[in-house]
């Protein structure tokens, strides 16, 4: 995959969001855990990087868990 293409705000925005839509049958907390935990172990450095700075950025297209669990992860 092109590196550019993986790390572009609206494809980081729908991967996330897509993250989001299998853990939030868990339940908020449990989904929120979920989906930081999915992003800690399987996205890259970049990724995570180019999504702290779309977060920054008002976080614009996050669902509210995706954005909650992001914003965790940050911290």
């Amino acid at each position: 995959m092109d590196t550019h293409t993986s790390t572009s705000p609206d494809r980081l925005i729908y991967m996330a969001n897509q993250i989001g839509d299998f853990f939030n049958s868990q339940g908020h907390d449990h989904a929120v855990a979920g989906i930081a935990e999915h992003i800690k172990k399987f996205w890259d450095p970049r990724m995570r990087k180019k999504i702290f700075e779309h977060l920054d950025a008002g976080g614009a297209g996050l669902k509210p868990n995706v954005l909650e669990a992001i914003a965790s992860l940050k911290k």
